[in-house]
């Protein structure tokens, strides 16, 4: 008889008649839904149990080494989220609160990136998004239409808008460029400089450039581009060309760790900047924030104003609907941390940073990212070519997986892409002391993979050894043959016999 009828006779419906552990159930011992939906209804304790193990073959995201993205909040924030997760934020009318939450975030990241102010209040205006992709998109199609205004208004064609950028972007700008049909400039990046020059991305300024794409804290290295480069030669050259910053992770770690370095609204040119609060803003995914400069670099036609939710209210996102959880929990780590909370939490993730780049260096790696705050807290590194490896970075990742770190190896930006490479995301929750696992981790990786090919080459050397040895002896027989010493009538195995005590292996090799 079938498995399923016994079980299901067995054990029936979880009723307290029933057997009431799940694994007692019939759901234990079938196939889970994949493609259509069942006839009947799961009690929640088996969805929830049987969901529960298959998510259990996903990485641990703690050690998943290759995202930006937070895995790790305070339980008080966790409690907010869930709290909160049934509110719709674009319903202004129905959650308020909500909105002005929203609001305050806004007026806190303009303030952190030196917006304008004009009566004590800053000019800077913006929106949550999804993420820094979606915050991105917003930026580039108001560049495209206000450019284009600007096109229309003094008669000109408009048919033909670029945007200039590094070839190490990440891919939603390639896809912003595909989307709104924009060509893309690029600068290339050379084996030697991984971030844009500022040189040649002004000189490939034209009368249908939208705007400059500056990167704080690229995707390959985590290293920031020279905006104010980019901006001084703009103004030198009496260039008017917008610049949008990409602070999708840089914009919740430059202003704590080097409060320097400048890069945000403080220069002239700069006109709209994203930033994702689930990477360095320390929230879950996905929230992300665009700030424009004043509300002269949103074009009007970009604004749409409804009124079907209760009250009128303004919008000018891509996505309609959108939970105010992490809006919310964006604002509980703002008000939570300070200046003071982020500055200590980006401090320890650059001298990690910087204690694992130390180490890997050791080991005869060569880094690619900068440290001391200088960048991302990020270690960007790769095999040394004088090392005469047999095995490459994937190798050494796969390696990592068997220990459960993820940490990814893949090919640099366009132009060098043949160059291998691996990264190490330093976020919140990885310790000196989780850093000091993963360097063993390294070490252990590195020598079993170089074990693994000793070995190898040892099998192969044997097996030219035996192929070495037997074509000589095919040679010799060949010629003992042909020299007629052994008659032409016998056979061949006859010939083998009576030839092969008078060969003599080539001797072996060292």
């Amino acid at each position: 008889m079938p498995l399923t009828p016994i079980s299901k006779r067995l054990s029936g419906p979880l009723t307290p008649r029933g057997c009431t552990n799940v694994y007692g159930s019939r759901f234990a011992s079938e196939h889970m839904p994949t493609d259509r939906l069942p006839e009947d209804e799961m009690p929640k304790e088996a969805a929830y149990r049987m969901i529960t193990d298959d998510l259990v073959l996903d990485g641990i995201p703690m050690l998943n080494l290759a995202s930006f993205c937070t895995t790790y909040m305070e339980e008080e924030a966790e409690k907010l989220i869930f709290e909160s997760a049934n509110k719709n934020v674009i319903d202004h009318e129905e959650y308020p609160r909500s909105v002005e939450l929203e609001q305050r975030c806004l007026r806190i990241l303009a303030n952190l990136f030196h917006s304008p102010e004009q009566n004590g209040q800053t000019t800077a205006i913006g929106t949550a998004c999804i993420g820094s992709s979606e915050a991105i998109m917003l930026a580039t199609l108001a560049m495209k239409k206000r450019w284009k205004n600007q096109r229309k208004a003094a008669g000109k064609d408009a048919s033909q808008p670029n945007i200039i950028m590094s070839t190490g972007v990440q891919v939603c700008w390639e896809k912003a460029a595909a989307y709104f049909e924009i060509e893309e400039k690029l600068v290339p990046c050379t084996e030697t400089r991984y971030v844009i020059d500022p040189a040649q991305a002004v000189d490939l300024v034209d009368e249908n450039t939208i705007g400059i794409c500056a990167i704080l804290g690229t995707t390959y290295t985590g290293q920031y581009e020279d905006v104010k480069q980019i901006n001084d030669l703009l103004v030198q050259r009496g260039l008017d060309t917008p610049i949008h910053v990409d602070a999708a992770s840089g914009g919740f770690v430059a202003p704590f760790v080097n409060p320097g370095l400048v890069w945000d609204f403080q220069l002239s040119n700069v006109v709209s900047i994203n930033v994702s609060g689930h990477k360095y803003g320390l929230v879950y995914p996905g929230i992300g924030w665009a700030l424009w400069r004043s509300a002269d670099y949103l074009p009007q036609e970009l604004i749409f104003n409804i009124n079907y939710l209760g009250a009128d209210q303004l919008n000018f996102t891509f996505n309609f609907s959108k939970p105010a959880s992490h809006i919310i929990a964006q604002y509980y780590q703002m008000i939570r941390l300070g200046r003071r909370g982020y500055h200590a939490i980006m401090g320890n993730l650059t001298r990690t940073a910087d204690y694992l780049a130390a180490h890997l260096q050791n080991m005869g790696f060569f880094i690619m990212s900068e440290g001391s705050g200088k960048g991302l807290p990020v270690v960007a590194f790769r095999l040394s070519t004088s090392q005469s490896l047999f095995f490459d970075e994937f190798a050494l990742s796969h390696k990592l997986r068997e220990r459960g770190w993820i940490v990814p190896a893949y090919t640099m930006a366009a132009d060098c892409e043949k160059m291998s490479m691996m990264r190490v995301v330093v976020r919140e929750d990885f310790t000196q002391s989780r850093c000091d696992s993963l360097i063993r981790d390294i070490e252990l990786a590195l020598n079993a993979l170089a074990g693994d090919e000793m070995r190898r080459v040892q099998r192969y050397q044997a097996y030219v050894r035996r192929l070495r040895s037997g074509s000589y002896q095919l040679l010799m027989l060949s010629r003992f043959v042909s020299s007629h010493m052994v008659p032409e009538k016998m056979g061949v195995e006859q010939r083998c016999i009576e030839v092969t005590p008078l060969i003599t292996p080539p001797p072996e090799e060292a």
